[in-house]
């Protein structure tokens, strides 16, 4: 009887999980498109997902490096040209607008409310076979990935790690959770059994909204470069905070210079927020961010120091 117990319970899991996937791939399979695209190094393929009823697509950045514009197929045999709007490889996005909008969006989700465990359904065109889906789990959270724009490295921060097998031509495509939102943008195979995507988040939102309006990302630039280290547990009882970024160069005339930040100073918040590590203030380091007053509070010498500075353009 308990057997027979058992295999029900086995029974009715799998045809919950079956009926979450089938329902998240009807939701987003019809917004997802299969993008061919021909640049100097010869042709290229990929995935995007629809994101707004005008015909703006997303995808990433590497897929349409290169290319001005290209083919978009969708899954009921609707195909279209687009254009390129504008990629940022540093955070591999790009934003494209359909000729011809024919298909209806996906809703966007928040990724920063994931958790290690939870189902996720990535949502593309892998190998050529448009329409594929394959699911898994959220195996890892605030992964970090390095992008390159020409002299420009920055990492990609809170990458989403998942077990969802993907494979070449999956990126661009969607990772998506069980209510069918998508979280994020498949954008790497690092390796048998791992997946990584780009997360949907307020900082991601950002820089497809600047790459939509102006179809370039403009960041801010402090000049100054740290490593994370804990906080003195006093501190970190009175505060929460664990830990800090410690400044190991500043560049001379930089706005961190000028604002009086030194090597050694420990970096505890910026703007308001807590510092934990570079990503938490490379964070911040955004366009609205430039030319505008950033309060930024250092550990020197076992006291708090508060100092204010105005970040200037990230130039190339």
């Amino acid at each position: 009887m308990d057997i027979e117990h058992t295999e029900r319970a086995e029974d009715a899991a799998l045809d919950a999980y079956s009926r979450v996937v089938t329902g998240v791939a009807a939701r987003v399979l019809p917004s997802v498109a299969a993008l061919s695209v021909r640049t100097p190094r010869g042709a290229g393929a990929g995935s995007a997902v629809t994101i707004d009823a005008e015909g703006l697509l997303l995808t990433s950045a590497h897929v349409v490096q290169g290319a001005a514009g290209g083919s978009a197929a969708f899954g009921e045999g609707t195909e279209t040209r687009f254009r390129v709007v504008g990629t940022d490889p540093l955070s591999d996005l790009a934003v494209l607008r359909a000729e011809e909008p024919a298909v209806p969006p996906v809703e966007l989700g928040d990724a920063d409310g994931l958790r290690i465990g939870q189902l996720v359904v990535a949502v593309g065109n892998p190998m050529g076979l448009a329409g594929s889906v394959t699911a898994g789990v959220v195996s890892g959270l605030g992964r970090s990935l390095p992008a390159r724009d020409g002299r420009l490295v920055r990492l990609i921060e809170d990458v989403i790690q998942t077990d969802a097998a993907l494979n070449p031509g999956n990126s661009g495509g969607a990772l998506a959770d069980s209510t069918g939102r998508v979280v994020g943008v498949n954008t790497a195979v690092a390796g048998y059994g791992l997946g990584l995507a780009v997360p949907i988040n307020a900082t991601t939102r950002q820089i497809i909204a600047d790459l939509t309006a102006t179809g370039r990302v403009r960041r801010a630039w402090l000049g100054v470069a740290g490593a994370p280290v804990p906080l003195p547990p006093e501190l970190t009882e009175r505060t929460g905070q664990r830990r800090g970024l410690r400044v190991v160069e500043v560049v001379p005339g930089s706005p961190a210079g000028l604002a009086g930040i030194y090597l050694g100073d420990i970096i505890v918040s910026a703007g308001g927020r807590p510092v934990q590590d570079g990503q938490g203030l490379q964070r911040l380091m955004l366009g609205p961010a430039i030319g505008t007053r950033l309060a930024v509070t250092v550990l020197r010498k076992g006291a708090f120091v508060d100092v204010v500075a105005v970040p200037t353009e990230l130039t190339r």
